[in-house]
Order: C-alpha cells, then structure tokens, then sequence
C-alpha cells in the first residue's frame, strides 16, 4: 500500500517552487522587478503570439524558435500560482517514481526535479523541444545538485524503457496525441506508470490558441488511451490521472 504522505524532500516546492523566481532572476540576468513584471505579463504576450504566429504545419519550429523565454514566465507564473495543484503532482510522482524516469515536454522542470530528488529514482530523462527551457532546467539542476541524476535529451529516446514517464500539459499541442501515447506505451516498462494530463479545448475566450481541439482526433485519443492504458485510482483532486499498461491476451 502506498503512503500518501507529503514527502519531506519536496517541502522546499511548496516554500519557493524549488527557489524558481531567484534561479530565473540569475539565469535571465533580471532584477526581481522585472521578474515580476514579465511573470505577470507573459500569458497575454503568449496568447497573442499565438493568435499571430501558430499554424499546425510549423507547430515544432513554433515551440523551438518563436516561443523563446515566454514559456519560463508563462509556465512560472502557473506554478507559482498553483502550490496546491503542483504539490498533489509531486506527491503523486513521489508515490511512483523509481529507476529511470521520462519527463516529456518537461518545460520549466518542476516535475523533472521532483522527480530526481526523489531516493528510489536513479535517473531522470528530461526532453524538451524549447532549447531555453532545456539550458534553464540544465542550470536549475546544476543549482539544486541534481545535475548528475538528470539527462537531457534533444530527441525522444528511441528503444529506451522507463518506470514511470511523465507528461504534463504537452498532449494538447501535439498534432497527433494518439501516436504519442503508443509511443509511451512501447517505452514504459510492464510495470510502470504513466502520469500524464491533457486539456483539449482553446479555452472560453480562446486564451490558447495552440491547443487541438479537433473532435476526430480527440475521440480517437480517447480511444488509444482506453485500449491500451488501464487508469490506477489516486487519492488527489487534481487534472493529472496515472496509467498502467493494459494486460492484453
């Protein structure tokens, strides 16, 4: 039976999101002001970059070269605002996190640090198409001393197996989510976890335009996800759900 409890090596998270706003104020050369100043303005500029710029023919040159540093502020001022939420993902991967772990789409790298600073973990694969998001959390890792527990990674590993694999807000910005989920399915080993969330709609005010909301795609997600994944029942109110493989005869 797993313990629920708060695990003592993620208190730092819930004291300064393993000390985020200070690890971007040295990576981006920044006053605190300004930090600020761009944490609580970058969802807009993102919005609009989006509006302007996103089209599903370009989505990997989008992410890799038009987003730049919009993500960190954009991202972090998510996490900062969401203690509660991030905490119950933490303690959820705390509960499943051992051997080697895939962070896909790791963004910021709340979830990559957690992860790594969890006993049982030996090794974390952190992937990120953004190559500022991938230097920031290469840096954050080296400030936390985690940098020889994490890898990072400028492809998707290819015939690599993982205990858990992590997936955290990414789902919705791919154009086909369903062959992503294969692919996890054919990288998890046969007792690991997928901890995944997803959010396909571009939102009441269409606050996020690079989101897929195709219904064709969406149900044939849902479909994927239901033959081949079994849900595991976790105690947390949160969007993040935990798969297994299926046991299929």
């Amino acid at each position: 039976m797993l313990n629920h409890t708060k695990p003592s090596f993620l208190s730092s998270f819930l004291e300064n999101s393993f000390d985020f706003k200070y690890h971007l104020q040295d990576f981006l050369h920044l006053d605190p002001e300004t930090v600020e100043t761009k944490l609580a303005a970058k969802k807009d500029e993102i919005k609009n970059l989006g509006h302007k710029d996103f089209n599903w023919q370009e989505v990997s040159s989008f992410y890799r070269e038009k987003v730049g540093e919009l993500y960190l502020f954009e991202l972090g001022a998510w996490h900062l605002s969401s203690y509660d939420y991030i905490g119950d993902t933490l303690r959820l991967i705390a509960d499943y996190a051992q051997g080697r772990v895939l962070d896909f789409g790791g963004g910021i790298g709340t979830h990559a640090l957690g992860a790594a600073l969890c006993p049982q973990v030996e090794q974390v694969i952190y992937y990120d198409i953004n190559p500022i998001n991938r230097d920031f959390v290469q840096y954050r890792s080296e400030k936390m001393g985690l940098d020889k527990k994490i890898i990072f990674v400028l492809e998707m590993p290819a015939k690599e197996k993982f205990d858990p694999i992590l997936c955290f807000d990414v789902l919705e910005h791919l154009l086909d989510p369903s062959q992503q989920l294969l692919q996890f399915y054919q990288a998890l080993n046969s007792e690991g976890k997928m901890i995944v969330n997803w959010y396909f709609f571009k939102g009441f005010n269409q606050e996020f335009p690079f989101h897929l909301d195709d219904p064709k795609v969406v149900e044939t997600f849902f479909h994927t996800l239901q033959s081949q994944f079994l849900e595991v029942f976790h105690p947390y109110l949160i969007t993040t759900r935990c798969y297994r493989k299926q046991n299929l005869i």
